[in-house]
């Protein structure tokens, strides 16, 4: 029995919309082609999971759609705004404002604790210290860390590093998780634990997700699951 269990999102609109994206790293002369005529559409609380084998693109797709980085031809709409269109400060707010990350490793600071790290990216927006900590403290305490709050990421385990990433992920209520890998570092119980509040924070804020991750039983309890092969997605 499949121990991930969710409900389907009743929301139409679309939040995203790839079009027609290209993708090629390496020279011009050897070019490398990654993606190739990705066309992909994202509604409000969805769970989506992307599949596919080791070096498929899977990672740069992600990007792209965050908005990290930019696709040779083709054209990434966010809410009804062409990101095309944006300039590099636009897209940056863009991306504090509307889009949490959760990379394949964790980027936390290691000067700082667990409750400094997930404050960030609120502090870089310029918002009130006393409700980000009241916010991050709450979030810790979500993915189980609440009694870790002050410790750096050098005195926490692989899987608490990947679960403040989560916490630090979520502090500005995005409306898009982009997730690579996020339960890979974690035992199977605090993975059930991470894909419940993910699936919780859908249905309650319409917050979508999209999902790498090489676990097919989760994928299998997404809403959709689409495989990266070739360039394309199936």
């Amino acid at each position: 029995m499949n121990k991930y269990v969710m409900k389907r999102p009743e929301g139409k609109n679309l939040l995203l919309q790839a079009v027609n994206i290209h993708k090629s790293y390496g020279t011009k002369e050897n070019p490398v082609q990654v993606l190739r005529r990705v066309n992909l559409e994202i509604t409000p609380g969805e769970m989506l999971a992307v599949v596919g084998a080791s070096g498929s693109g899977k990672t740069t797709l992600l990007q792209i759609l965050g908005s990290l980085d930019v696709p040779d031809k083709g054209e990434i709409w966010f809410d009804g705004q062409g990101l095309n269109e944006l300039s590099e400060n636009r897209l940056a707010t863009h991306r504090n404002k509307n889009i949490g990350f959760i990379f394949q490793f964790h980027y936390l600071l290691p000067e700082f604790s667990a409750l400094e790290n997930v404050m960030m990216p609120g502090l870089i927006a310029g918002l009130p210290m006393k409700q980000l900590e009241e916010d991050a403290h709450r979030l810790l305490t979500l993915v189980g860390l609440g009694h870790r709050v002050q410790h750096r990421s050098g005195e926490l385990s692989g899987g608490e590093q990947q679960r403040v990433a989560l916490a630090r992920a979520l502090i500005m209520q995005p409306v898009l998780l982009l997730a690579d890998e996020p339960t890979g570092n974690l035992d199977s119980a605090s993975g059930q634990q991470v894909f419940a509040l993910l699936t919780e924070l859908c249905q309650t804020r319409s917050m979508s997700v999209v999902m790498v991750t090489h676990n097919m039983e989760l994928a299998g309890a997404m809403d959709r699951c689409l495989t990266l092969k070739d360039g394309s997605l199936e």
